[in-house]
């Protein structure tokens, strides 16, 4: 179609939308460079439909990477499942495998289900071993979670039955973001099987301590029958983490509450992801000690539970350590305090005996301990000290002699200074002849808005002079023909 075969009134409106189209792109671009569009942002409504995986009895239910907050890395991270049966007989895990694809397309077993293990509570939480919350998890996994990456896949005899994936593209969901106001996880609607970013405040995991969710493998025996519990009776004694020069000072102490023999055979103690095998015999009133073959948190940022557990499958005791451990103390257990176990840290660890209480450190010879600071000091220091002379006295925090001002009395600022009212410092007098009016400064949105302004401008006046240009004949024949009539009239 040729331009000048067009009425005047379709030329006219054809310009009016170039002029625009020219107006809207230019608005984009300075929303764009003002940062006022996040296309990136997850939101409550980004959703997408996902295949679903029939006959499965296990879906992933929730999914957070974790955050780095305040120079502490991974904080949040973890995995979350559900049963999707409604009945509460345990579910085996045997077969199941979470399997992870890096940003960069590799792929690996994040998690594999030992065999004979059991999924008895609703929700299965696992966590990163090395974030915060490690501790607040059924299980623990050692890789970390991009923010940008998947799928996370849930795999049951290398058929796979859930998955989600984070990488932004068009079959995956938005990526996380770590900045404050936009944290977030992936939440599955069990209903319409789709994820969606949900702020991190909005969605707190499943987790129970008392009742965890998760069974480890039980040890077979000869007999059909369930087996018989063994060490109900057994309970944590004492513990050392923070070792003093090797971690073959770690040890982990339990003891026989009861008046029978136990034999511990087929019982753990669990810590973290791992599993101690228990496999020897504890006297009435005896003690037994268990050195692992790794290395335990010396001084956990956040309290690590060990947990003891029945061949059964059931959690006899739990020990939480928590976070303020010394060097070569150890955690032991006092009695009880207001029904609750007594526990407190030791300067004299005693592996396999009675527990011994000890506050402070064994100094060497010729030293004692200054109890203010549970230093170990000379002995002739703590004896030696002498009164302070007049017009001093002793500050409690240093422990020296400190000149005592007079209450009100200030020295004189010397030439040239004066004293700072907020302080009560002197301060250099500066001399300013400069403006006695407060100086108002412009701010940058006043200038983006004069820029845009101008900018919008600029671009309806190309748009008209477009127009001029583009169709003169038509506009001129139209203002002679109205003058033409107005002169007949």
């Amino acid at each position: 179609m040729r331009l000048d075969k067009l009425s005047t009134m379709k030329k006219f409106q054809i310009g009016l939308v170039i002029v625009s189209y020219l107006i809207c792109n230019l608005l984009n671009a300075l929303v764009y460079v003002n940062g006022y569009s996040d296309s990136s942002s997850p939101s409550d409504s980004d959703t997408f439909s996902k295949t679903d995986y029939p006959g499965a009895t296990l879906a992933i239910k929730a999914v957070n990477p974790g955050y780095s907050i305040e120079g502490i890395q991974n904080v949040g991270e973890f995995i979350e499942l559900v049963k999707l049966a409604d009945d509460s007989s345990p579910l085996p895990l045997d077969g199941y495998t979470l399997r992870y694809t890096t940003k960069s397309g590799n792929t690996s077993d994040l998690y594999v289900f030992p065999e004979g293990s059991r999924m008895v509570g609703t929700n299965l939480l696992l966590r990163l071993a090395s974030s915060p919350e490690a501790s607040q998890a059924d299980l623990t996994y050692t890789k970390t979670l991009a923010l940008d990456a998947g799928p996370l896949e849930l795999v049951y005899n290398s058929e796979v039955k859930d998955s989600v994936c984070w990488t932004g593209s068009d079959l995956c969901y938005s990526k996380f973001l770590n900045k404050s106001g936009s944290r977030t996880m992936l939440v599955q609607d069990l209903g319409t099987k789709t994820f969606a970013h949900v702020p991190v405040e909005n969605y707190q995991p499943t987790y129970d301590p008392q009742q965890p969710s998760y069974l480890p493998p039980v040890v077979s025996t000869d007999d059909e029958e369930a087996p018989e519990p063994k060490c109900r009776d057994l309970e944590f004694s004492e513990i050392l983490t923070y070792y003093d020069e090797d971690k073959s000072e770690q040890f982990i102490e339990l003891y026989n509450n009861s008046e029978d023999t136990i034999n511990m055979s087929g019982c753990t103690v669990k810590y973290k992801s791992k599993f101690f095998s228990l496999d020897s015999i504890i006297e009435s009133g005896g003690y037994y000690i268990y050195r692992p073959d790794i290395a335990l948190t010396k001084n956990p940022t956040t309290s690590n539970n060990y947990e003891l557990i029945d061949i059964t499958g059931d959690v006899i005791d739990t020990l939480i350590l928590p976070h303020g451990q010394k060097k070569s103390t150890s955690y032991a257990q006092f009695g009880y305090y207001n029904d609750a176990e007594n526990w407190l840290a030791t300067y004299s660890p005693t592996p396999g005996g009675p527990n011994n209480y000890q506050q402070y450190r064994s100094c060497p010879e010729g030293k004692v301990i200054n109890e203010s600071t549970g230093n170990c000091v000379k002995a002739a220091t703590i004896a030696e000290v002498k009164e302070c002379p007049a017009g001093k006295y002793r500050n409690p925090l240093t422990g020296r002699c400190k000149s005592i001002e007079e209450d009100g009395v200030l020295a004189p600022c010397k030439e040239g200074y004066e004293r700072n009212p907020d302080t009560g410092r002197c301060r250099k007098i500066r001399n300013n002849d400069g403006a006695s009016y407060p100086l108002v400064p412009t701010t940058a949105t006043e200038k983006t808005s004069f820029i845009a302004g101008l900018a919008i401008a600029s671009v309806l006046l190309v748009g008209i002079v477009y127009i001029v240009l583009q169709y003169r004949p038509e506009i001129s024949r139209f203002f002679k023909a109205k003058f033409s009539k107005q002169k007949l009239e």
